[in-house]
């Protein structure tokens, strides 16, 4: 009693084990972003953006179906449902640790008994015995164990909240990628089969030359060459094709094939400029979901360093229990006991055990510390990759778009001097040629710029705001789980606003 009295005067109000603080990146206040500074900075290559550019950047693409897509992905991809479910249980182990604030023994128990003995003088005794008890037993936090423990389970669920919204981002770049190639593998196709077609026709001009013989071989031939060479691109892009769209209705949760509402918008690769980064890189960079989902992560570690250390100190508990007993004992009383008072338990001489405990904690938060650190650098690796290659690959459009105006020019000049006799018909393949080549070139660097910007919002971490004001689970999970188990008060609990960083979950309604 005066050890519990002594620690209750000297702890009542302690809580051991480091307090979290957000990790500093030394080098983050100071960047500027890199390329995404000078290609904001550049009114030619950004615009003012509107409201909610980021939020829903899609949008900028101005493309209907996209948009239809990307709502469906963020709703249905089977991994945005696992990530809604891993909501689901760290609210229940949130709701395991917050339990710990009460009475963590609470138990009830009872026996009915039958006795009895057969003797050899033929007498039969027997007799019936019943108890009932109940018992109470209360660790007081002393030490802030479960205080650190509830601790780790709001950041653990404020993490998993992180990781849902990363699989938000995830869904809309990886739909938007999937899209802008699906419609660039199009028009490369048309392109293939255009200048097939062309050289189809050169091919059947050659032959009447050839055959009323005001040809050589050598030019037929070499216009098969070049007719069969173009055709043999077909195949590959519409293997490319067919398992794009596979993968797109994949994340749709739908059974493999082209889908249908693709057929509006075909052939055209959607286009946009990038909006004006109003707000820092380091703050976007930050509010990442990946990244906050590593802050998080090392938030819930750095409260289990404070769990392991509380062992260093005495467990001291309130005991309480009554019980009930009789038997059917002729002339045997009931009695009835209780007992109350504190318990302690000091592990005196187990001090290498714990030492070490707390060591592998906090190896484990030097682990996440460097793993957080890692996050960060790679996603300003990201912003920065992106944001060269759209601004890039801009300036490569510009050229292409002028030399395949040239290469235009230039076939139909040949064409003419061709059938004026000014020039053989190699000029006519090699204009063919360099013809195909700059469409080609051109419609898929338009293609990888789209891809580039898509990059870059993705790499910025837009696009996840919106699924925080739908339910985390679809109506069936929700009916199933409701059915099934005691989910209904977790499953009414809303996602918190962006920006907040307090569980969603009122004290009122913890389990």
């Amino acid at each position: 009693m005066a050890l519990a009295g002594a620690a209750a005067m000297l702890g009542g109000c302690t809580t051991v084990g480091p307090d979290f603080e957000r990790p500093v990146v030394p080098w983050l206040s100071a960047w500027s972003g890199g390329s995404l500074g000078t290609l904001a900075a550049d009114p030619g290559r950004a615009r003012r953006p509107g409201n909610g550019a980021m939020q829903a950047w899609w949008g900028n693409f101005n493309d209907p179906v996209l948009d239809r897509l990307v709502a469906e992905a963020q709703r249905v991809n089977p991994g945005v449902r696992i990530a809604g479910m891993r909501i689901m249980e760290a609210r229940a182990q949130l709701g395991i640790a917050d339990s710990t604030r009460y009475p963590q023994v609470q138990q009830a128990s009872g026996e009915l008994l039958g006795v009895g003995e057969q003797r050899s003088n033929g007498r039969d005794n027997s007799a019936l015995s019943a108890s009932a008890a109940f018992s109470v037993g209360w660790e007081l936090d002393f030490w802030g164990k479960f205080r650190r423990s509830i601790e780790s389970a709001d950041a653990a669920y404020l993490a998993s909240i992180a990781q849902y919204d990363d699989m938000q981002v995830l869904m809309a770049a990886q739909v938007a990628g999937l899209y802008c190639t699906i419609r660039t593998v199009e028009l490369r196709l048309r392109i293939s089969r255009e200048n097939a077609a062309l050289q189809k026709r050169s091919l059947q001009i050659t032959e009447l030359h050839f055959r009323s013989g005001n040809e050589s071989e050598l030019d037929v031939q070499q216009a098969k060459a070049q007719y069969l060479g173009t055709l043999s691109t077909v195949p590959p892009l519409e293997i490319a094709l067919r398992q794009s769209q596979n993968a797109l209705s994949i994340l749709l949760a739908r059974a493999p094939g082209p889908l249908p509402e693709m057929q509006e918008g075909e052939e055209r690769i959607p286009q946009a400029g990038l909006d004006v980064i109003v707000d820092m890189p380091a703050e976007l960079l930050r509010r990442r979901p990946d990244v906050r989902a590593a802050e998080m992560q090392l938030a819930a570690q750095s409260a289990q360093i404070g769990v392991s250390e509380a062992d260093f100190y005495p467990s001291i508990t309130l005991l309480g229990s009554v019980g009930l007993s009789a038997t059917s004992v002729e002339g045997s009383s009931r009695i009835l006991s209780g007992a109350i008072g504190p318990s302690l338990v000091w592990n005196v001489f187990d001090h290498g055990r714990l030492t070490n405990a707390v060591l592998v904690q906090d190896a484990r938060f030097q682990q996440l510390y460097q793993q957080y650190q890692d996050t960060v650098l790679r996603a300003a690796r990201e912003v920065d990759d992106a944001s060269v290659a759209f601004a890039r690959t801009g300036e490569q459009i510009v050229l292409l778009a002028d030399a395949v105006k040239a290469a235009q020019r230039s076939l139909e000049i040949a064409d003419r001097q061709y059938n004026e006799g000014l020039v053989d018909f190699q000029r006519v393949l090699d204009s063919q040629r360099v013809l195909f080549t700059q469409q080609d070139v051109l419609v898929a660097s338009r293609g990888s710029q789209s891809q580039s910007l898509i990059a870059i919002y993705k790499a910025l971490g837009g696009g996840w705001e919106a699924a925080r004001n739908r339910p985390v689970l679809d109506d069936a999970s929700q009916e199933t789980m409701g059915r099934r188990s005691d989910w209904k008060r977790l499953l009414a609990a809303p996602l918190p606003p962006p920006g907040t960083d307090a569980p969603p979950i009122p004290e009122g309604t913890r389990p």
